[in-house]
């Protein structure tokens, strides 16, 4: 998941102080022609988990618990990836817990494995695809897709129903279409079982169930030993069985839309001349699979906007929420007012500190 902001989120926060992290050594060249795998994670989809604070940054107590089961499956699968004849192994972080560090403590990942980082803000599913720097993908913890009744099930972030070539499509189907461009396929998925659903798309992966769900907030559990396991002999499976597994392509040009549900809203662009609006829903046609996605993403911010009002349900609940909704309403018309007289203009950006690497969806 993006976090509430979505995903641009990493981009917001790109000017925020970085935390110190370990140095990792620098990569060793390859020392066989063995397969290259990019391992995507997110943190719905852990095994063991059945409470929904565990994947947010926001709940310290119970977010460090989630990190150790985050690292736990990486690591499961990482080790399997390896068993199978992988000759390099890096991991993307494409969660978005809100923590301005990687989800995975560095220290924590296996030694053979590598955290993706780069100079500038990035995002994971469409901006690290490179012909030729991997053979295989594998995804880790990932989610159902919005309105699957899957563990906190949703894709991009709260409330949207993303749709290409005309039907509802999860995010590990986004990691499948985008690698798709270079021909590189999706070789192994875990989650809960209505993934496992979901993804009937792609036959050919291999699929490690680590849970029931029984609603979007609860789960049956799977001993977590007897899932680990069966994640690394998958995993080494998927690598050894590699040559019948299949890029996923998109047809192009693109039939997209986005379907908003609460507490994410279109309800906005109801009577826009030039949109093609139906109930919450906003269709469109992209020449590509990458314009398809930034038109998408696009929407997903317009579809935020729907946020607000569960803010002022919550104002209403609380004894000073009469106060603060007082409070912002002259907040708006004071800063219209300044705008309007030119006493007010944005902040400039702050500069990024030196040094500062940028891991995906944080």
């Amino acid at each position: 998941m993006r976090g509430p902001q979505g995903r641009d989120s990493e981009r917001q926060r790109a000017s925020a102080a970085p935390v110190a992290r370990r140095q990792r050594s620098v990569r060793e060249p390859r020392t066989s022609a063995g397969p290259r795998v990019l391992v995507y994670h997110d943190m719905e989809g852990l095994a063991g988990e059945g409470d929904w604070k565990l994947f947010l940054f926001s709940h310290p107590e119970e977010y460090a618990r989630g990190r150790e089961m985050l690292v736990a499956d990486v690591n499961a699968v990482v080790a399997g990836l390896f068993d199978g004849g992988a000759s390099l192994v890096d991991v993307v972080d494409a969660h978005g817990s809100g923590n301005p560090d990687p989800d995975i403590p560095e220290e924590k990942l296996d030694r053979r494995a590598h955290m993706v980082f780069r100079d500038e803000p990035f995002d994971p599913y469409v901006d690290i695809i490179e012909p030729g720097k991997y053979d295989a993908v594998a995804v880790v913890g990932m989610h159902a897709k919005t309105g699957s009744r899957g563990f906190a099930a949703h894709t991009i972030t709260l409330g949207m129903d993303v749709q290409m070539g005309g039907r509802s499509i999860t995010e590990t189907e986004i990691v499948a279409y985008s690698w798709g461009r270079v021909g590189v396929p999706v070789i192994f998925a875990s989650g809960d079982d209505r993934l496992r659903e979901d993804l009937r798309t792609m036959p050919w992966i291999e699929y490690v169930t680590t849970k029931k769900a029984t609603s979007a907030s609860t789960v049956e559990l799977r001993p977590v030993d007897e899932v680990h396991a069966e994640m690394r002999a998958a995993a080494s499976r998927s690598l050894r069985e590699l040559p019948r597994m299949k890029p996923m392509r998109l047809p192009e040009p693109v039939r997209a839309a986005l379907h908003a549900v609460p507490p994410a809203s279109l309800a906005m662009l109801d009577g826009v001349p030039g949109i093609d609006y139906a109930p919450d829903t906003v269709r469109f046609t992209a020449p590509t699979f990458r314009a398809a996605y930034d038109g998408i993403t696009a929407l997903v911010r317009v579809a935020r906007g729907g946020y607000p009002s569960l803010w002022g349900e919550t104002l209403a609940g609380v004894p000073a929420g009469a106060d603060i909704r007082q409070k912002y309403s002259d907040a708006l018309f004071l800063r219209w007012m300044d705008a309007e007289s030119g006493r007010w203009k944005a902040a400039p950006p702050r500069p990024r500190p030196a040094g500062r690497k940028y891991h995906g969806d944080n």
